[in-house]
């Protein structure tokens, strides 16, 4: 384990607390084991550290984030996805590998959807060639959550969104019954629709294959 994560772990540990930690699991479904820190808490701590520590190497992000989803406890992971968010700039293109590993491992929404909207957004915005091959990959997946990945990456796009991009990915997951592919669809044309409910409209009136989940989620704020 990265001295890095040794430490983080011990300070973590120190200050659990099982009265939480409890209600926490059962919220995730009893998916994941929990130290009982809510995130006020454990933003606190992991500022504290990152105050004495620091922010570790870019080129040791890859190894300490794969030894932090490797704890048991849901919390390390949400460190991991915070680390990462804080040296989003310093990312290099290979980090994609270590991106896909995290969602395709200890997949949840919790930890997918940050990946999604942040870490992946920002990627293919900066490494063109790196959207082109793992968008390409992705959105043919038997794993859902590369393909909700696919639908997610452009949430905090706004204007910029590739909204014919957005359709082909929506149309190649029409008829699946999986809730985290309908709820992805309604979420991506509700956020769209902040930016061009006009266009979102017409996209699920014209589109009857819709989900009823993602009809509703798209229309949610403009009726």
């Amino acid at each position: 384990m990265h001295a890095y994560v040794r430490s983080l772990k011990s300070l973590f540990e120190a200050n659990a607390n099982p009265t939480d930690a409890a209600p926490m699991k059962k919220y995730m479904r009893d998916q994941f084991e929990y130290l009982g820190l809510k995130t006020p808490i454990r933003a606190a701590l992991q500022k504290e550290f990152i105050k004495e520590h620091g922010l570790p190497p870019i080129k040791e992000l890859d190894a300490i984030s794969r030894d932090l989803w490797n704890l048991p406890q849901r919390e390390f992971q949400y460190t991991a996805t915070s680390l990462i968010d804080k040296m989003q700039k310093q990312l290099e293109a290979d980090f994609i590998v270590t991106v896909e590993y995290l969602i395709t491992h200890k997949s949840w929404w919790d930890t997918v959807d940050l990946l999604a909207g942040h870490t992946v957004g920002a990627m293919f915005k900066r490494f063109p060639k790196v959207k082109a091959k793992y968008l390409k990959k992705w959105r043919k997946s038997d794993d859902f959550w590369l393909r909700r990945t696919t639908l997610l990456f452009q949430l905090g796009y706004k204007k910029e969104t590739d909204f014919d991009l957005l359709c082909e990915l929506i149309h190649e997951n029409l008829g699946s019954n999986e809730f985290f592919i309908n709820k992805a669809i309604g979420w991506s044309l509700r956020q769209y629709a902040w930016t061009d409910p006009t266009t979102v409209r017409k996209f699920v009136k014209a589109t009857k294959e819709l989900h009823p989940l993602s009809r509703r989620e798209a229309l949610k704020n403009i009726g």
